[in-house]
């Protein structure tokens, strides 16, 4: 075997663009490991925090990993199966003033920026968006110019981070009353009230808890959907039915009914009984716990529902204001979650979706009625030109592959890096070149940061030098025969391959 000589070409971007695929994208088989699923993700921005929501229900073995520049996510869902989120984030975070907070619909963290009061048009470094990333627009807010409410707000989130010991869902800012989790309708749990004398099953905030006690009880008489739990999310309520499908005609028959209730004002009382009354067994409920002692509070809405319940409460159903049913969304064993807003969130969220629609109207140039239309075409376009672009780019693949081969003077080993090359880019290089007498290290993305790697050439030094190689740029990967390939976050560090490959081969020549 001659002499081994290094060949190294470095392309310029150029006007190609190409995005990573959704293998990457995903972070699913980077690492060989097909059955990892990345979970649905959702983020918005605040002036002194960035919030992420990833949404795994009934998650186990929860790990993330806050870093400076980095967040890494993983657990097991219901069903098993391994979810992997890892983000490079778009600027730089306080990782020892961020925190994470569990319940059995998400795993929520709030991350403290370095810089504050500086906003981040998005969550990614790199300015490509994952298929599982998304906007959340129910806690997005245009916070600019609003800054002294929002430090007031980040104090107060401050005081609650350092008294709160048990992981559930963190408060939003701008709802920091709401508590994240509620037992089922006319559950048994035991809580105080008052001086501790009347016994009642939870302790929820006045205006909220009677709605979901009115559409509980009206879901009930009108479809027989029994509620099984409720959750006060941030923005918005769901209200789990024991039900696998709610159709779209029921939801709006039960929106109309609950809001006419509301409108003839029906009368709310309050009235305590003896624990041996027997009204309390005409009380929907699951019983009293066996150290109960003291007076039973019943809240009735006349002729609708009668529930054990605590705190002051509305004295008629007009004090609701208004209830919207946003609609349904699968929940887990074989329920329903019924989703809606109430009260002055309805106004909240028209004047959210008014702004939007004002912004898009201003974008699209068109009116209401004609953006959907318009961002059919737009993504019709995009795609065609993404399309072309990757076309473009596997016809450069090749013709690079096909200069290296016809140089009469070529080396043995092969170096190429393009900042908008994928995975496919280089396998194609190395499918074209071949891997039997030449050994090649491509690498795509960011120069100096994150981006993709591969090693490929004779399958016993791909073997010995791949783990290496991942190593030295701080990724991970996995090879399999002829090839290493992986994802690093030091691409800074691609000289330090070179030279160890270059030592490699050295050592190979003398040895022949």
């Amino acid at each position: 075997m001659g002499k081994w000589e290094f060949a190294y070409l470095s392309l310029s971007p150029g006007c190609l663009r190409a995005l990573q695929p959704s293998a990457l994208a995903d972070g699913s088989r980077l690492w060989g490991k097909e059955e990892r699923q990345p979970a649905k993700t959702l983020w918005y921005d605040r002036p002194w925090y960035v919030f992420l929501e990833f949404c795994v229900e009934d998650s186990t073995d929860v790990k993330v990993d806050i870093e400076d520049h980095r967040v890494a996510f993983s657990c097991k869902n219901a069903d098993g199966v391994e979810m992997y989120n890892e983000i490079n984030l778009y600027a730089k975070v306080n990782s020892k003033d961020s925190q994470q907070k569990r319940s059995d619909r998400s795993i929520t963290c709030f991350i403290r920026k370095w810089k504050e009061k500086v906003a981040w048009p998005r969550l990614t470094k790199e300015n490509i968006k994952p298929v599982w990333l998304f906007v959340d627009f129910d806690n997005w807010r245009d916070w600019e110019g609003d800054e002294e409410v929002e430090r007031a707000m980040a104090e107060q989130y401050a005081e609650l981070l350092q008294k709160v010991t048990v992981k559930g869902t963190p408060p939003a800012m701008d709802d920091l009353d709401a508590p994240p989790q509620f037992p089922a309708h006319g559950s048994c749990e035991a809580s105080a009230w008052g001086r501790g004398s009347v016994w009642s099953p939870l302790a929820a905030p006045t205006h909220r808890s009677r709605r979901q006690h009115l559409i509980t009880a009206l879901a009930d008489q009108m479809f027989g959907f029994k509620t099984t739990s409720w959750e006060l999310g941030h923005q918005r309520t769901v209200i789990e039915l024991d039900t696998p499908s709610v159709t779209a005609e029921q939801v709006e028959a039960l929106e109309k009914n609950v809001n006419e209730k509301i409108r003839a004002r029906i009368p709310v009382v309050v009235r305590e009984h003896s624990e041996d009354d027997p009204e309390i067994e005409m009380v929907r409920s699951r019983g009293l716990p066996d150290d109960h002692t003291g007076p039973v509070r019943i809240v009735s809405i006349e002729g609708i529902d009668d529930n054990m319940c605590c705190g002051t409460h509305v004295s008629n159903l007009s004090d609701l204001q208004v209830i919207k049913l946003l609609g349904t969304e699968k929940g887990k064993k074989n329920k329903t979650n019924l989703v809606f807003l109430a009260g002055n969130r309805v106004l909240k969220s028209v004047e959210r979706s008014h702004s939007i629609e004002k912004a898009l109207t201003l974008l699209l140039k068109n009116g209401a009625e004609e953006h959907v239309e318009a961002v059919k075409r737009l993504q019709n376009s995009v795609k065609l030109l993404q399309k072309n672009n990757l076309n473009l780019l596997r016809d450069l693949a090749v013709l690079t592959a096909q200069n290296f081969k016809s140089n009469p003077g070529r080396g043995r080993v092969f170096v190429l890096h393009r900042k908008d090359g994928d995975s496919e880019f280089m396998n194609i290089i190395a499918n074209e070149i071949g891997t039997e007498d030449t050994l090649l290290f491509l690498t795509v993305g960011d120069e100096k940061a994150a981006g993709l790697f591969l090693l490929a050439g004779p399958s016993e030094v791909v073997e010995k030098l791949g783990p290496r190689v991942a190593e030295l740029l701080e990724g991970k990967g996995a090879g399999k025969r002829d090839r290493f390939q992986g994802k690093a976050t030091r691409m800074s560090r691609r000289a330090e391959v070179q030279a160890l490959l270059q030592d490699f081969i050295g050592h190979q020549s003398l040895e022949e």
